[in-house]
């Protein structure tokens, strides 16, 4: 028995009104949302980009997380019982989110689709958003990883680390009775939200001081690509398998989404540094100065 694991009983709801609680993991979403706001603001800011813009960016890109992670998990994970349990049943997809079930990956694609429809719309190339939202996706990942961890869900397995969170709440120990029988895990939640801040870390510091986001369009999206998959990817080695037909693969579901991503972000950085670098990095956002100039003299009207 590890006597110095740490004994992890958070309540997962922050307060309760009536019939309907309030949980900590919401919490995590709303500031991830409310820090990446921030920090584009800041971004957009500093590239000379009006404010209509992020309105527009924000809607767009929040719009396209729910909506792909949710659609995510009952694709990718929720579907084990039945496959066509969604298909008969699609109000639950809505509906069934207060029992859990939001997939990073497919947050990720509903990004992609949210930064595309933006940048469509406000004559931006679509590289550039995707550098921009890069950015900020490792931060809000790590928020949403910290709702997990007040959740006590996607624990890791049994370790005998000093470290190791003993998780009485969580779904695979919950019907132990006794403290000291529950084992001690892996505290993956912790690890993952880790290695997204580090992530994060070095991208705003690639941003700010050596200008990739403008002179190598597609290298910071790359970083990030393989800085969160790769993580991901490791990390599920020391998790707890979510449903059970992930027995039967050789890797688990999140491992065999990451390597498309991961993929992808060295593609991205092959091809970044292929390109020559750009000399005039305002020039980008020269187009959508421009089409809101166009706008605000049209309303003028």
């Amino acid at each position: 028995m590890n006597i110095l694991s740490i004994t992890w009983e958070w309540d997962p709801s922050l307060f309760t009104i009536g019939t309907f609680d309030v949980r900590w993991y919401g919490l995590m979403w709303a500031v991830a949302i409310l820090a990446a706001e921030r920090i584009c603001y800041y971004m957009f800011k500093r590239e000379g980009l009006p404010p209509k813009t992020l309105e527009s960016a924000f809607i767009w890109i929040v719009l396209g997380t729910f909506v792909g992670a949710r659609l995510g998990h009952c694709l990718f994970y929720g579907v084990e019982n039945d496959f066509w349990y969604f298909y008969k049943h699609p109000l639950e997809i809505i509906t069934g989110i207060r029992e859990g079930g939001m997939a990073s990956h497919g947050a990720t694609l509903g990004i992609f689709l949210g930064i595309w429809i933006f940048c469509k719309r406000n004559r931006l190339p679509f590289i550039w958003g995707l550098d921009r939202i890069a950015i900020v996706a490792p931060l809000s990942g790590a928020l949403i990883r910290l709702g997990n961890l007040f959740n006590s869900e996607i624990v890791g397995l049994p370790t005998d680390a000093t470290w190791g969170f003993k998780f009485p709440l969580c779904a695979e120990d919950r019907a132990i009775e006794a403290l000291a029988d529950v084992p001690a895990r892996h505290p993956a939640q912790l690890y993952e939200a880790i290695c997204y801040l580090l992530v994060f870390a070095i991208l705003f510091w690639l941003y700010l001081r050596k200008d990739l986001g403008r002179r190598r369009p597609g290298m910071l999206f790359g970083f990030t690509m393989i800085g969160i998959f790769v993580s991901r990817f490791f990390i599920e080695f020391c998790k707890e398998r979510q449903v059970a037909f992930e027995d039967f693969l050789p890797l688990d579901m999140g491992q065999l989404l990451s390597i498309p991503f991961i993929i992808l972000g060295v593609v991205m950085i092959f091809m970044a540094l292929k390109r020559p670098a750009v000399s005039d990095i305002n020039a980008v956002v020269e187009n959508a100065k421009r089409y809101y100039s166009s706008e605000q003299k049209k309303n003028k009207r």
